[in-house]
């Protein structure tokens, strides 16, 4: 998720455990942030352990900040990330708060400085999956059709002034008002503090109160907002692509296991996956299980 802003909101301080025990002390420990996709994920890692023989739990701990301990002591084997926020979470915890940015859009080159932060932790990344959570910003079909605009680059083209529903930090952060202005040229008027991806910060853009949302690219919403992605075409998020990070103790009887979801797990599946349990009320791991059956997976 996204080192800009949606993956930098504040979790709730809560650690709690999913389908573990006492009993299952002698699993491989699989952690889960807690919110449906990281959930999804987590269960669909423990699915393919278990079909690969690697007896697996879910433990859920709501905190980068606690889990990553967690995975270094080995207590936590692997959890579902995202490439570009891990890296410059290790980034901020060896140099500091105001270390110089280590990711980038570019995939290889910010998995390989993640691997380099990683290595001294006792941590190692997997594959990376095609699947994207970072920022993402939305309008309604109808001033899309209106201005003809299917990228940000055609919204800055335009020149239409929107006032953004986001959280209050897009007035100063790269990834967001500055961003769009620098890199697109597009003219915001202000920023609505509604929050990332909120159901209000979507309701002021389809009544026109706001005219861009920031979400992210996997919110499985949009459609009941009559709202649509506008393409991010310069890149200026960051390679946030999904992909296992592990205890390297650890590594090699997991990564190969977990890195047989990197080939097919898309942006688009991953949205599927995610409405499914926010809206169709489904569980995690059941649905976790229909993804992986389908895929052959499993």
């Amino acid at each position: 998720m996204t080192v800009g802003l949606a993956a930098g909101l504040s979790l709730v301080f809560l650690v709690g455990a999913t389908g573990c025990s006492s009993s299952d002390d002698d699993k491989t420990v699989v952690g889960s942030a807690g919110f449906t996709e990281s959930e999804v994920l987590a269960q669909m890692y423990k699915q393919l352990l278990d079909k690969g023989g690697v007896k697996a739990s879910v433990k859920t701990v709501k905190n980068r900040e606690l889990y990553e301990p967690e995975l270094e002591k080995g207590k936590i084997a692997v959890v579902p990330e995202y490439a570009a926020t891990m890296a410059e979470f290790l980034n901020r915890k060896k140099n500091g708060p105001d270390a110089a940015p280590v990711a980038s859009p570019d995939v290889t080159a910010t998995v390989a400085a993640l691997n380099t932060l990683a290595a001294p932790a006792g941590l190692k990344s997997g594959e990376p999956s095609q699947a994207v959570d970072q920022n993402a910003f939305a309008v309604t079909k109808d001033f899309a059709a209106k201005y003809n605009l299917k990228t940000l680059s055609d919204l800055g083209r335009a020149g239409v002034e929107v006032k953004i529903a986001a959280g209050e930090e897009c007035k100063t952060r790269p990834f967001c008002a500055p961003g769009l202005e620098k890199t697109y040229g597009i003219k915001v008027s202000g920023v609505d503090p509604l929050g990332v991806g909120t159901t209000a910060a979507k309701q002021a853009v389809k009544n026109g109160s706001d005219q861009l949302v920031l979400t992210t690219s996997t919110d499985a919403t949009l459609d009941q907002f009559g709202l649509v992605v506008l393409a991010d075409d310069k890149k200026l998020q960051n390679a946030d692509n999904v992909l296992p990070v592990v205890n390297s103790g650890k590594a090699d009887k997991i990564l190969p296991l977990v890195n047989k979801l990197a080939p097919v797990l898309t942006t688009e599946d991953l949205t599927a996956l995610n409405k499914q349990v926010d809206e169709d009320r489904k569980k995690a791991a059941d649905v976790a299980k229909a993804y992986l059956k389908s895929k052959n997976l499993i």
